[in-house]
Parts: C-alpha cells; structure tokens; sequence
C-alpha cells in the first residue's frame, strides 16, 4: 500500500510539473498520464486476484458484467464516417478468443439496394444487424456480391480488420486460383466460410457490431427491445470541423463540392438527432445507450475504454490495456485513410493545422447546434483555430 501511495504522490507531482512547463510536447504528457493510468489499473487487477473470498455474483455485479441470464453482450459502435470509429473499434476487437468482432458489414447493402429509400434501407439493415448479433449470416448473405457458393465468399468488405475473421477455426486453407479483395493480413486464409464464421460466433460471449450506415437511433428500437439480445449502442461523437477535415483528405471534398457538402450536413444533423435522443433516455434505450467523444477517447484511452467496458458488461483485462497502451501511442499507421492504429492524441487535433479558418466557419454555421450540444467550442478567429494550447472542448459529463 505504501509503494501505491509513493507512486500516486510521484504521478501527482510529476502531472504538475509537466502541466507548468507549456512547451513540453503533448505526447510526454500523453505517454506519462497513461504510464500513471495503467499502474493504477493494473494495482486493481493485482488487487482483485487476491480477493478470493469474493463470491463470483459480487465480482460480477463489481466489473458491471453480472446478467441473471447468463446471456451474451452485444455492443454496436454506432457514428459517421471519419469520427475515429475505425481506431475505436479496435477496443472491442482486439479483446481476444471471447470477442466476436465485425467491420462495417453493412457496407455490402448499398451495392445491392442503391436505389432503396431510407425507410426500406432501415428495415434491411436491422435484420442484417439482428441476424449477424444471432450469429446467422444468411440475411447478410443475399446482399454480398458476386453471390456465395456454398457459404464461401472471398468478397466480405475488411474481412482482414476482424481477428476472429482470421483466426483458427476460421481460418481455413488456402484455395489456389481463388483471389479475395480482403484478404487476412497476418496469416494466409482461404475464402471466408460463413457457416464456420457463425459458429465460431455462437462460441463466443461478446459480440461486437462498428457501423457508420445506420441513419437513425431510433431505427434500432426492434434490436434493443428483441428478448434473444442484450444491444448496448455505444454512439462515437467527434468536433465536425474535425470530420470535415478528414473527409476533405479522404473523399476530396470541399466547401465547393455541393453533394459532399449536403451530405457532410446530413450525418452532422444525424449525430445531433441520435444524440439528442439517445441523452433523453427514452424506456428503451435506458441504461442502453452511451454518448463517446472521440476527443476524450484521444487525451484518456485508458479510462474511456475502461468506462465502454463498464457500460457493455464486459471485463476490462491486462490484454486490452496492453493494446490500448500500443495503439494510442503508435506513430505507425496502415490501411491508408482507414487505419486502426494511430497516435490518438496528435490525431485528435491535428486537423486544427489543417483546416483553413474559412471552411471552419462555414462548419460552425451548419453545425453550430450539434456542436453546441456535444461541447465544442467555436473560434472567431484563426490565431484561436492553430493555437493548439487553447481546447476547443468543453468539459462535459454525458450518460
């Protein structure tokens, strides 16, 4: 206890000498604050281990994973493109054997009913979305092109993001002729044989869903209220101006580019809606529905994760810690615009270098309630936008 209490009081001080020192890079204070985060976590596991006399119900209901049914967790990572979601997911991802983890499989729909409103489009994507938490394929199935042959496609959109997609069993031998547009990265598979991707689902207590396609909160009322599944929605924010920056880089859009920029107001008035709802905490979502931004994700990955894993049930392990301590501090970066490992911290901001003051106004304006409503400050002018010493975040407490 001595040694904790040392430790605490070293944190403490060194904290404050890093935050007096205004020229020290970010990233020290990113790597001391984590080194300090996950000592106290890693003491509490520690802590816990020797606590044997607890009853496994009390060391449940402790982690917020106790369930009198017994049933699996179902999270679903609900946002837009270019909110981080693809670096987010990897919190769920790389949680390990007991994690049943899926990248945007609903991306295979808008191939197939391009020309569907979004009232049907909805309907398509909960029964994907119930099916696929059910471990059933099938709906998925009819909308994944060319067609499977027998349960087996090359062709499932990043099939190579999910380690269960890649993993043993389902990872099966290489098939020689046959190409796949996704193919696993860090072991060779042969095409993706969905019967054994749903039972490798069935044998897993976790399930975990990332998707940028559903457009409204409330559509997903059927999945949360369905007694087979127990659905958390986990709804990642992020400062629009940081969104518009992003897609700026990866779909070229401009405040010039009328269909882009109708589209980028869309999802920004889409995040306020579901946000807006989603706070509310209507009966069905109560206790159901956790508000994230990716901002605060970036300066604390440790604890945010931390708290997504309280909120899910699921228990927060020496793995993911490991894992979160790697990627949030990685310089390294793959798959291009969609990479899952980055510095979160200089991600986070570093679009406020990037982004001509102009374009910002313009976001403000057709943002200005959405960003009201998750906490991000406004700037009037561009000395304000590049001083990175000064946050654009309010501190703000969300459900």
């Amino acid at each position: 206890m001595k040694t904790i209490n040392a430790f605490v009081f070293i944190c403490i001080v060194g904290l404050i000498i890093i935050e007096m020192e205004s020229n020290i890079l970010s990233r020290i204070i990113l790597y001391y604050n984590l080194y300090c985060s996950s000592f106290f976590i890693l003491s509490t596991f520690s802590t816990m281990g020797r606590r044997e006399s607890l009853s496994e119900e009390q060391e449940g209901e402790d982690l917020g994973t106790h369930n009198s049914s017994g049933g699996r967790k179902h999270v679903l990572l609900f946002t837009v493109t270019r909110t981080g979601s693809s670096f987010v997911g990897e919190f769920f991802n790389q949680l390990g054997e007991n994690m049943f983890y899926l990248y945007e499989p609903l991306f295979h729909v808008g191939f197939v009913a391009k020309d569907a409103n979004a009232t049907v489009l909805a309907g398509i994507y909960l029964d994907i979305l119930q099916g696929l938490f059910l471990c059933d394929f099938s709906p998925l199935e009819k909308f994944i092109l060319p067609p499977p042959q027998d349960h087996v496609t090359p062709d499932l959109f990043r099939r190579e993001v999910s380690v269960s997609l890649c993993d043993e069993p389902v990872c099966s031998p290489v098939v020689k002729g046959v190409s796949q547009r996704f193919p696993c990265v860090n072991r060779q598979c042969g095409p993706l044989n969905l019967t054994m991707a749903s039972e490798s689902c069935l044998s897993k207590q976790y399930h975990a869903i990332k998707t940028v396609r559903v457009r409204q909160l409330d559509a997903l009322q059927p999945l949360l209220e369905d007694p087979r599944l127990d659905v958390r929605v986990i709804q990642l924010v992020r400062d629009p101006r940081a969104i518009f920056a992003s897609r700026m880089v990866a779909f070229a859009l401009g405040p010039k580019n009328e269909k882009g920029l109708n589209e980028f107001i869309e999802n920004c008035d889409r995040m306020r809606m579901a946000a807006e709802l989603g706070l509310s905490q209507p009966r069905w979502l109560r206790s159901r529905y956790m508000l994230v931004r990716y901002e605060d994700i970036a300066r604390d990955p440790l604890q945010k994760a931390e708290e997504m894993y309280r909120f899910a049930g699921i228990p927060f392990s020496r793995q993911i810690i490991k894992l979160i301590l790697r990627s949030a501090l990685t310089n390294h970066t793959y798959n291009g615009i969609y990479s899952t490992e980055k510095n979160s911290a200089q991600q986070a901001e570093k679009w406020r270098s990037k982004l001509p003051f102009k374009v910002a106004q313009i976001v403000q304006n057709v943002c200005g309630p959405t960003m009201k409503l998750l906490g991000y400050r406004l700037v009037d002018d561009e000395i304000t936008l590049i001083d990175k010493s000064i946050s654009l975040l309010e501190e703000k407490e969300f459900l």
